[in-house]
């Protein structure tokens, strides 16, 4: 695999076998199932906690919650995301932005303000795979007014962006329920009035070594995750069938519909509040879709068919089954899961489950990584220090400043709530609006992208939306009882959101209002008197096209410029990888005797960047192909496709890199081809040697071959990078609300985020210039 890019090699390219989808399958166990595996721990706990309900003589309420946890298990883990959703990938990727990336796809209600039509071109960007609707469709009547209205536009990536934030508080609500619900074992062997001195310190110990230990990434001990969650399932799947069989083999009956009519009739308005509770046995359930890109669908459908699924009915049967025989009395100890486990089985379990927890709370954690990366690179997120823990596995992130928020916020929960029934509350609203987003996105899925019609997509946003809104109201019934607690976190985060989206938006418009042509930079030229000095200058800039305003702001204030100029845009497209071979697009700016060059560098929002040495090293091969290539007099507008992979074809440009010291060897490689070396800044024990290698006849005109060689001599002068660092004010006029966004909360994210994107560590390998500018917008 290549790792910059996710995308599999040729020789991964084949159909995977049955052995390699069976352990694919048992891998993802431990890294998607984890959350869900843990529900049994606190779903009858946090049910029967409250005062809504009480577990009488009859059973008709435990019954009932079991025919509810049954049937709820089966429609939204299984029919929905196992059997639809999955197949709602994008290219293989899976959550709220993969299906908010189709979307931008189909509809063209992109929020990236620097799309181009050469995007559309990438091998993933699949779109109408199904032929392109009818004109007469409501699909296309339901795209034209998406692609019209702006306001659409902005409630389609609100509702993403609440989606997201869900995600986010989940990140935090999620290891706190499940590490403390673990504990709670403890409970069982100790008095009462030692609970709160016991429990609770034990549990933020333990979340406090899980977030310290994010640094190091899942790779090292990952290998133990499977094994832990699937020792985790056949224990309470052993323990659920030991308590049917010894209990009550009856229970199974209570899957019938028949025990919910019941069970609503008796309890009433009790009964509707507590299906907070009961939507818990669901947490995780996302998860199944947003770690796709890590699996297969088969895999998934394969570890939650014949493992996860029978695992959890047989857990909450059993635990169903000894309550029902069990009617604790105002001195016992709560409902939940511990009670129904043998006393013997007490310490074994409690172990395994605070492990359990920690793996599932370890995959709800490395996710927020993810969906925070994803929204910053699609512009949604102020830009945060990203670290690979992995070399060989794509995915694996870290992101310090997210961690210790994370962490702070997680133990102020835990501490503040002190019991997982208000833990829940929290959780459980958090989790069922992710999924009444998804229900939603999912709708306008099957119309644009699948081209199905609008009854298919109206009955499912009637069909699980409802189900969903069910469980959603009957937890904004316990608003002041923890439920604020995911709404006030996802208003936080929308905020910082939305306004650093804004003002991205702003910035970018302000620069493509102000940009110039090639044509006034060189009629000024002979006025200013500029010079070209020997060496390369990369300017940065998110523009496309033009010469952008920080760049003239420049030569204005120093009338000089370096003999080859590239005016470098990194940006992001919205797919989830960009292969290495459709990575670069390089063109002229004006004709080659000016040696301007623009270079546009696309990721998807699931690609990493590469080292800062190895990324100057691509660049300026790519850009020695396209001179190669012979496309002589390209305009601004006309753009090449170069890739970065290397090719057999004899006569191509090739570039080798090899680190310097004793190398002898490599010189016979190089013998007999016409070969200039570069070699890049640094230090000597790290320092690289980048090789423009031509054939000894090469195919080349005399200006090709004389502008070669310049770019050579100019890297031999070293390279400069030009980076702008630009101010936003509110124009004086402006609303109060626009000022507030743009001159208080946009620059307080500003100067406490990471500067611009650029492969990490330009400035340490090279020189770099930053020119300063104030924009009023």
């Amino acid at each position: 695999m290549d790792l910059e890019s996710g995308v599999p090699s040729e020789k991964n390219t084949k159909k995977d076998s049955w052995k390699t989808v069976l352990m694919m399958a048992y891998q993802s166990l431990g890294v998607v199932y984890g959350e869900l595996g843990t529900s049994p721990l606190y779903v009858y706990r946090n049910t029967f906690a409250e005062e809504d309900i009480d577990h009488t003589q009859s059973n008709d309420e435990i019954y009932g919650v079991l025919s509810f946890v049954f049937w709820t298990l089966t429609i939204v883990p299984l029919l929905k995301y196992i059997f639809i959703v999955l197949k709602a990938d994008d290219n293989g990727e899976g959550g709220t932005f993969a299906l908010y990336s189709l979307l931008c796809r189909h509809a063209r209600v992109s929020s990236l303000p620097n799309t181009q039509l050469a995007d559309s071109e990438l091998t993933e960007y699949k779109m109408n795979v199904l032929g392109p609707p009818s004109l007469e469709s409501f699909g296309f009547k339901l795209k034209s007014a998406l692609e019209k209205r702006r306001v659409l536009q902005k409630f389609l990536l609100v509702l993403a962006l609440i989606g997201t934030c869900m995600v986010i508080g989940d990140g935090i609500l999620t290891p706190a329920i499940s590490v403390l619900s673990a504990v709670s074992g403890l409970e069982h062997t100790m008095a009462k009035e030692h609970h709160q001195y016991i429990v609770l310190p034990i549990a933020c110990i333990v979340l406090i070594c899980l977030f310290a230990l994010q640094h190091y990434g899942t790779h090292k001990i990952g290998f133990l995750f499977a094994p832990i969650v699937t020792v985790w399932l056949l224990c309470i799947s052993a323990i659920g069938l030991y308590n049917i069989i010894h209990w009550n083999p009856g229970v199974y009956r209570a899957i019938s519909p028949r025990y919910m009519l019941q069970f609503l009739k008796k309890t009433q308005k009790g009964g509707w509040m507590s299906l907070g509770g009961i939507m818990l046995c669901i947490t995780g359930s996302e998860a199944m879709f947003a770690d796709l890109g890590h699996f297969s669908q088969l895999s998934i459908k394969i570890a939650f068919t014949l493992m996860v699924y029978p695992s959890l009915l047989l857990a909450y049967m059993g635990q169903a089954a000894y309550l029902s025989q069990h009617h604790p009395s105002p001195n016992d100890h709560l409902i939940g899961f511990y009670v129904s486990v043998p006393d013997k089985l007490r310490w074994p379990v409690l172990i395994i489950a605070v492990l359990s927890a920690v793996v599932g709370s370890q995959a709800i954690i490395t996710g927020t990584f993810s969906i925070i990366k994803q929204c910053s690179a699609l512009g949604c997120f102020p830009r945060v220090k990203i670290i690979h823990t992995s070399s060989k596995v794509h995915g694996q992130i870290y992101i310090p400043e997210v961690n210790w928020i994370l962490m702070l916020l997680c133990l102020a929960v835990t501490i503040g709530f002190r019991d997982t029934k208000r833990l829940g509350h929290a959780s459980g609203l958090a989790v069922i609006t992710v999924m009444l987003v998804t229900t939603c996105l999912m709708s306008l899925v099957i119309v644009l992208c699948w081209h199905r019609s609008v009854f298919l997509a109206i009955g499912f946003i009637f069909f699980f939306g409802t189900i969903e809104s069910l469980y959603f109201s009957a937890s904004l019934t316990k608003f002041l009882e923890g439920a604020w607690v995911p709404i006030a976190i996802s208003i936080v985060f929308l905020i910082v959101m939305y306004v650093w989206h804004y003002g991205t938006l702003r910035k970018f418009e302000f620069e493509l209002q102000n940009k110039v042509s090639v044509n006034w930079l060189l009629g000024v030229g002979p006025s200013l008197g500029i010079v070209r000095v020997r060496g390369i200058g990369v300017v940065q800039t998110e523009l496309v096209s033009g010469i952008p305003g920080i760049f003239t702001h420049f030569v204005t204030n120093i009338p000089a410029f370096h003999q080859v100029l590239v005016f470098l845009c990194i940006k992001y497209v919205p797919v989830p990888h960009v292969r290495p071979e459709e990575r670069f697009l390089i063109g002229r700016i004006g004709t080659s005797e000016y040696r301007l060059y623009r270079c546009i560098v696309r990721y998807g929002y699931r690609d990493f960047h590469k080292d800062d040495v190895e990324f100057e090293s691509d660049l300026l091969c790519s850009i020695a192909k396209f001179i190669r290539s012979g496309t002589a007099e390209a305009g601004d507008e006309k753009m090449s496709m170069v890739g970065t992979s290397s090719s057999t074809h004899e006569d191509r440009i090739q570039m080798a890199v090899a680190e310097t010291g004793n190398d002898e060897d490599s010189e016979e490689l190089y013998r007999g081809s016409d070969t200039r070396e570069i070699r890049s800044p640094g230090p000597v024990e790290l320092r690289k040697r980048v090789r423009f290698m031509l054939p000894e006849s090469p195919k080349m005109n005399t200006n090709a071959m004389e502008e070669l060689e310049e770019l050579m001599e100019a890297r031999e002068g070293g390279v400069a990078y030009i980076l702008g660092r630009s101010h936003m004010k509110a124009k004086q006029g402006s609303s109060m609300l626009k000022r507030v966004s743009i001159d208080f909360v946009y620059e307080f994210l500003r100067k406490n985020s990471r500067e611009a994107e650029f492969p990490a560590g330009l400035s340490h390998s090279s020189s770099t210039l930053e020119v300063g500018m104030m924009y009023l917008v």
